[in-house]
């Protein structure tokens, strides 16, 4: 094949290259642009939806208020009560189990074993509405953990790892600061049954051990440091002794010691120093020696009696009575009108016998 020819066949080549190119990108934008397109429709369907069930939509909306607003001042009031704890040791996923166990005997009505196990009597289980639990968190609180964790890995698995995928995946258990709550028919006070559920972890044989274990360690540490820093002073002191005694036997044959050479200061410098991060340390042991007394810590106040609970839970969020009827009614009418719109849908492709 002469010169020519191979310099036609590239550039043929060259072109269908260019043309699968351009028509890929041509492929993609149009991708782009129908996803944009349904996305528009579907929202100028839901407007038109929407503005079709207008009046039904509002009978619903204020059917849901006034219910409301009967129901919150009518039914019985909920009280609750909360404590929240810090967790020293990964208790969080016994502890969200208890809560689990508990609302399970309430489910089954077995409140005489839910009384024994909390030492309630079995008339008082009976008022107890639900328990609940949830970390006590905020987003400075995450940003804090999600920096600990990442000062840990290499560079190549630190860029695989994205904060909304760390924050979306962490087991809400295993945050320190948990907020455990009692709803109850009556305002009672629930302090003892606090002190019971928190027990019930403390009494944990796993947990014991783990605390004995981290006491001890930590213990020796603080006995080695000490030692340390005691070693330390008896050489400062030997070091002094020496450098006086120097002194005074060039002082004798008529030189003059001043005992501030650079190499001297140094080695000064570097035994003060040494003691100041051996008694560093030694705080730092001492901390954790107090936060290991005990597997968790009961940090809030004192409640005598809870208080009135007005909100109800929906889809994880709480509002309040007057807002969650609206709200729950409204939901219910717009799924089934619009079920209904899909039905009517259906049926105008539906094939002919």
């Amino acid at each position: 094949m002469t010169n020519k020819g191979r310099q036609q066949n590239e550039e043929v080549d060259l072109g269908q290259l260019f043309v699968m190119i351009g028509n890929t990108f041509n492929r993609f934008f149009q991708f782009i642009a129908s996803v944009f397109k349904n996305l528009f429709f579907g929202f100028v369907w839901i407007v038109f939806f929407v503005k079709k069930h207008t009046v039904v939509f509002s009978i619903a909306t204020v059917t849901g208020l006034i219910s409301g607003f009967v129901l919150e001042e009518t039914s019985d009031p909920i009280y609750k009560s909360t404590i929240t704890v810090r967790q020293n040791y990964q208790t969080g996923e016994n502890l969200y189990g208890s809560i689990d166990y508990y609302n399970g005997l309430l489910k089954d009505r077995d409140y005489k074993i839910l009384g024994d196990v909390l030492g309630l009597s079995e008339e008082s289980s009976t008022e107890v509405v639900s328990f609940d639990i949830e970390p006590v968190i905020t987003n400075n609180d995450l940003l804090i953990m999600f920096n600990d964790y990442v000062e840990d890995l290499d560079s190549l698995a630190l860029s695989k790892v994205e904060y909304d995928e760390y924050v979306n995946n962490i087991n809400e258990y295993r945050h320190p600061f948990q907020q455990i709550s009692i709803k109850s028919k009556t305002r009672a006070n629930f302090n003892s049954v606090f002190n019971n559920i928190v027990g019930n972890i403390l009494t944990n044989e796993f947990f014991v051990n783990e605390q004995k274990k981290d006491i001890l360690e930590l213990t020796q540490t603080k006995q080695a440091l000490v030692k340390a820093l005691k070693q330390s002073d008896s050489l400062q002191e030997t070091y002094k002794k020496v450098m006086q005694m120097d002194s005074n036997r060039l002082s004798d044959v008529g030189i003059t010691f001043e005992g501030n050479t650079e190499n001297e200061k140094t080695r000064e410098f570097d035994l003060f120093m040494n003691d100041i991060d051996l008694r560093e340390d030694i705080v730092t042991v001492e901390r954790k020696l107090k936060d290991k007394e005990n597997i968790i810590d009961l940090i809030s106040s004192k409640q005598d009696s809870g208080f009135v609970d007005h909100t109800k839970d929906f889809l994880g969020l709480a509002l309040p009575i007057k807002v969650f009827y609206p709200v729950l009614i409204l939901s219910l009418v717009f799924l089934i009108m619009l079920a209904r719109e899909f039905l009517k849908y259906l049926e105008k492709y539906k094939p002919t016998i």
